[in-house]
């Protein structure tokens, strides 16, 4: 663009990813700094979003157009990291924060303004690359959002969800605790301790107290649990794997894709596979212990009972010692 024309500008927000740019590219281009400043004004066609950084539409800004807006103003180097790179290729269920939490280098001084947080890091992430945005690795922005958190039950949310859906390890999370700076990690080094032990829930800490009482093997707790084929049928908060039983506390829900309820497809693949699965209300852990008890201890026998069905747990997935 040579020349600031109406056709232009007119145009402008088609050729430009997600409509955000730098004003200093829009001048590059020709468009003067006066042309900005007017579709920059109230009721006019552009919007800030950051300093130097311009939506080129009026209304609200999308999630993805803010987290292009964050890497533009951030500069050179920087990376998505939190929520929103956690949750780049895997479902979890987890809010995502009106801020946008990126990543610079430690020679850059890059003040946090607006939505964007920006944080000074001497070990830059390996980075991974979706559809012109740059984000960290599940790890590693799930440790970023956690030395942020204040709140201990979004905390232990945030730490165990994406071991419950696969996107990483017990492992991979305490090794990216270790490798980062201390600053902050009090609080998730003992939430992850919880996760590793399986307590990802009250209803679960009491699962855990009726089952040590149960004449029956102990289970392996949040696990992924999958066919024949390897396809993903769900993540059980309970498994017997050596006579294939699932048992769900707390909740009617499979925690599977958001949006999926009890009798979805997918959580009829469980018991379409063979699966026996008890479902335990949570106000009946509470309240009628023996009563649970005793439904465990039958469904444990009628899945003694039936030839086994083709199917693995993945118990190696979360870290998680049998009852104690």
């Amino acid at each position: 663009m040579n020349q600031t024309s109406s056709i232009d500008l007119a145009l402008l927000p088609a050729s430009v990813p997600d409509g955000v740019v730098r004003t200093a590219d829009l001048r590059a281009s020709g468009v003067s700094g006066s042309a900005i400043s007017v579709r920059c004004r109230p009721g006019g066609p552009w919007q800030r979003l950051l300093p130097g950084v311009v939506l080129l539409s009026s209304g609200s800004p999308t999630r993805r157009q803010q987290l292009r807006a964050a890497l533009l103003y951030a500069g050179d180097g920087a990376v998505i990291t939190g929520v929103d790179a956690a949750c780049l290729r895997h479902e979890l269920h987890l809010p995502i924060p009106e801020d946008v939490h990126v990543l610079v280098p430690a020679t850059r001084r890059v003040a946090g303004e607006g939505f964007a947080i920006t944080e000074r890091t001497t070990r830059m992430p390996e980075t991974i690359t979706e559809d012109g945005l740059i984000y960290a690795p599940v790890a590693r922005a799930v440790l970023d959002a956690a030395r942020r958190e204040r709140d201990a039950q979004r905390l232990r949310a945030l730490l165990a969800e994406p071991v419950r859906c696969g996107a990483c390890r017990v492992s991979d999370l305490r090794e990216e605790l270790d490798a980062g700076s201390q600053r902050g990690t009090a609080a998730p080094r003992a939430a992850l301790r919880a996760v590793s032990d399986g307590v990802l829930s009250l209803a679960q800490g009491w699962a855990r107290r009726i089952v040590r009482t149960c004449p029956i093997p102990p289970p392996r707790w949040n696990v992924p649990v999958r066919n024949a084929s390897g396809i993903l049928l769900g993540v059980v908060d309970a498994w017997w794997d050596e006579v294939a039983l699932a048992w769900e506390v707390g909740t009617q829900d499979f925690r599977l894709g958001a949006g999926e309820r009890s009798g979805s497809p997918r959580q009829s693949g469980l018991t379409g596979s063979g699966i026996l699965v008890l479902r335990t209300a949570r106000d009946r852990l509470r309240t009628d212990p023996a009563g649970v008890r005793r439904d465990l201890v039958q469904a444990f026998h009628r899945a003694t009972r039936r030839i086994r069905p083709p199917v693995h747990g993945l118990a190696d997935q979360l870290r998680s010692t049998p009852g104690r």
